[in-house]
């Protein structure tokens, strides 16, 4: 399995650092050429790589780290993202009616045809997602939501490989909606810093 986040803000560091933590290799793209990503990939763990966007498009999972408006852009790199796992961890700040209604997961996954597509890592802040997820025997919960049940399950297990404990929420117009953040709307789970003590 091959990972690679594409978006290099905050929240794209905070989930490089985890990677490194781990030692798991990922590439990690932005608009920025891959050379003027490169020191800043190095210097937080040598599993940290920074390429262009095709090299990220050849990994099996795609972290979604972009603005959410960037979404389309990304989506138009691939005719097909089908084999492709998408995790997306945007969130979208705009009004509903201005994503027909939907979660805002369930809006940009309309644009990845063919993905399986879960929504994770959105509902902390980017300090806390960088941080060390074992705190006292416990470990920091992450929430995933996917209409494909099939998907959640490699997602889970990569969260759990981070140091991470995965919650499944259901599908992104039910439990999903409970971790989306759209225009004045926002989830309850959104910035809940919970732990999962080890049983």
């Amino acid at each position: 399995m091959s990972f690679a986040i594409i978006g290099f803000g905050k929240v794209g560091q905070a989930l490089a650092h985890a990677f490194a933590r781990k030692n798991i290799d990922v590439i990690v793209t932005s608009r920025r050429p891959p050379e003027a990503l490169a020191p800043q990939a190095r210097a937080i763990g040598p599993t940290v790589v920074a390429g262009s966007l095709r090299d990220a498009l050849e990994a099996d999972t795609i972290i979604l780290a972009v603005p959410f408006e960037e979404h389309r852009d990304v989506a138009k790199a691939l005719p097909d993202w089908s084999g492709k796992t998408v995790i997306d961890t945007m969130n979208a700040l705009l009004p509903p009616e201005e994503l027909d209604g939907l979660p805002s997961s369930a809006f940009a996954a309309k644009a990845f045809a063919g993905a399986r597509f879960v929504k994770g890592f959105n509902h902390l802040i980017a300090a806390t997602l960088a941080a060390d997820p074992v705190v006292e025997g416990g470990h920091r919960v992450v929430f995933l939501s996917s209409n494909d049940e099939d998907a959640t399950a490699p997602v889970a297990a990569l969260a759990k490989q981070l140091g991470f404990a995965p919650v499944k929420l259901g599908k992104l117009n039910e439990g999903g909606a409970l971790v989306h953040a759209r225009g004045r709307v926002w989830g309850p789970l959104i910035f809940q810093d919970l732990f999962k003590k080890e049983p």
